[in-house]
């Protein structure tokens, strides 16, 4: 049931519903007795956690990121040669327009 429960984590796009719901689950993991599922639970909080929360707030999937590593290996072949890195992330900032701080 705690497994099912944890799955539900990835679905919150605001992350103090997700923190709150994370403190909730690892309450409720920690005090079931089982000492795998403690283990678990405790590298969860204190090593995946702050990753799994940015997820609520900026939720990208590993299909745009490999979507995007793609283009900038593919950037990197057509740029063969040239030794100059400055222009190479300028090829890579002209590939993807967006926002830029």
């Amino acid at each position: 049931m705690l497994k099912d429960d944890l799955k539900a984590l990835w679905k919150y796009r605001h992350p103090g519903y997700a923190k709150r719901f994370g403190q909730d689950w690892y309450q409720r993991a920690t005090s079931s007795g089982i000492w795998s599922l403690r283990q678990f639970a405790q590298h969860l909080q204190s090593s995946y956690l702050p990753g799994i929360l940015a997820h609520a707030s900026w939720p990208l999937g590993t299909n745009l990121v490999e979507g995007i590593n793609n283009r900038i290996k593919k950037i990197r072949r057509m740029a063969y040669g040239f030794r100059d890195a400055h222009y190479f992330f300028l090829k890579i900032r002209a590939a993807f327009p967006g926002n830029r701080r």
